[in-house]
């Protein structure tokens, strides 16, 4: 009788394995199951083969003539990176096995082979596959909706972003990217480089608050052999690296007074001097900076320089904290952890309305990047597909029970308690309804009708 065991889809399989009986064994096993399978026994052709047609699953044998499972491994990886590969193995070989895993090879299963295993393993490299394909789509689908290169979100403040990025991305303006730790400033200025004519040049990151003086100046303009001790030999700075690209100056506010003069020398001849020559060197390079910190305020201490400034903030671009955009949080949250369980092999699928209410309601001090760790926490350590509350780290958790809804006490009315928890809601959102109602879980026109209804202003 066929196996009545159906898989969610039809997939095409290529086994590569020059002991016919065994190709055979395993593709009669798959086809039963619905899958369409390519047999190759000689392994040499099956690299031809891949790169005439595509697969969404490899098996391969680990030792076979004239060409290793190993080479096919990396010329699918190559062909295709989200092509799965299973690796059969012999006994004596599975610490090289082992070694494909890490390669990028899905799993391994040992001989003499058990159709059943074999079928469950294809299964789940499959699955896998499809729900990193399903997250690439989603991601287009946001970037479409929602967002421009990474950057995520549907409130007005992280729109004002997202429009400014799309007007000046094609130009060459130099720009001035504020905001705290952890909103996504390298994201934002990694997005300007990859929607602009310089996409094909180098994307050069530099943190100016992470080197001394000294550093950063060889760092920045590179340095001659001999122009200091440990100098051995010539190295081209970022500036040369980055000519035709564009160069990002992360915390460029910590940079020392020293160095902010040769900074504003460079953007204004658009030549380096490397350190120990007097030779000058023509670049062509965006300038994108970023700081936490408020440069205006610097400026008047002195401790940044006012012509610097201006020319570092043509356009100036301010990225909101995450508790200022929290109707962004379940977007986020959406997209990271889809994209976040297939990067890291889980089987997590969704999140409840409970934990869901929970993040949206935390105030998140680090930001984007708190909330990416806080998912691949939860991702990691999750007992079932679904995340509850309990998956939350307990650190956030009573954060968010000392919220100001706190204040409620037995004894009081429901409504009374409904039209406490909504004023105190929206104190703590500054008024924004649509944050608001992003945090009490219900939608926006309930949230009017509460309002009216209760007589807030």
């Amino acid at each position: 009788m066929p196996d009545r065991a159906q898989p969610a889809e039809r997939s095409r399989v290529l086994i590569v394995e020059d002991d016919r009986s065994q190709a055979d064994a395993v593709a009669e096993a798959l086809q039963r199951v619905g899958h369409t399978c390519v047999v190759v026994t000689e392994p040499r052709r099956a690299l031809e083969i891949m790169e005439r047609d595509g697969f969404d699953l490899v098996i391969t044998d680990l030792v076979m003539h004239e060409v290793s499972g190993m080479e096919v491994l990396q010329a699918a990886r190559r062909l295709d990176p989200g092509a799965e590969v299973i690796m059969i193995t012999g006994h004596g070989t599975i610490e090289t096995a082992v070694q494909a895993i890490r390669d990028g090879a899905w799993d391994y299963i040992t001989k003499p082979l058990n159709l059943a295993e074999l079928r469950d393993r294809v299964a789940k490299a499959l699955e896998h596959r499809r729900l990193v394909r399903r997250t690439a789509q989603l991601s287009e689908q946001l970037q479409e909706r929602f967002g421009f290169e990474g950057i995520i979100g549907q409130s007005a403040a992280i729109r004002r972003v997202i429009d400014v990025c799309r007007q000046i991305a094609p130009t060459d303006a130099t720009v001035l990217i504020e905001g705290e730790s952890g909103t996504g400033k390298e994201l934002v200025a990694k997005a300007l480089h990859n929607n602009s004519p310089r996409q094909a040049g180098n994307f050069v990151a530099l943190n100016c608050a992470a080197l001394s003086e000294g550093i950063l100046g060889s760092e920045l303009f590179g340095h001659e052999k001999g122009a200091f001790t440990g100098a051995v030999m010539s190295r081209k700075g970022r500036f040369e690296h980055a000519d035709g690209g564009t160069l990002f100056l992360d915390e460029v506010g910590d940079m020392p007074i020293a160095t902010q003069i040769k900074l504003l020398r460079v953007i204004e001849s658009r030549e380096i001097v490397r350190v120990g020559s007097n030779e000058p060197r023509r670049v062509d390079v965006r300038l994108v900076s970023a700081t936490h910190r408020h440069l205006e305020d610097m400026v008047k201490e002195g401790t940044f320089r006012e012509d610097l400034y201006f020319r570092l903030k043509v356009v100036r671009i301010l990225l909101p904290p995450l508790r200022e955009r929290r109707e962004d949080v379940p977007l986020l949250t959406d997209h990271y952890l889809r994209v976040l369980a297939a990067d890291r092999k889980r089987n997590v699928t969704g999140i409840t309305p409970e934990a869901q209410r929970v993040l949206n309601a935390y105030g998140w001090p680090g930001n984007v990047r708190e909330l990416i760790n806080t998912l691949e926490t939860m991702i990691v350590l999750a007992r079932h597909p679904v995340l509850d509350a309990a998956d939350i780290p307990p650190e956030i958790r009573p954060a968010v029970a000392e919220a100001p809804a706190a204040s409620i006490r037995p004894g009081i009315r429901l409504d009374d308690a409904e039209r406490l928890l909504i004023e105190r809601t929206l104190e703590m959102t500054a008024n924004n309804r649509q944050e608001a109602a992003a945090i009490l879980g219900i939608g926006e026109r309930t949230l009017y009708r509460k309002i009216k209804q209760y007589g807030l202003k």
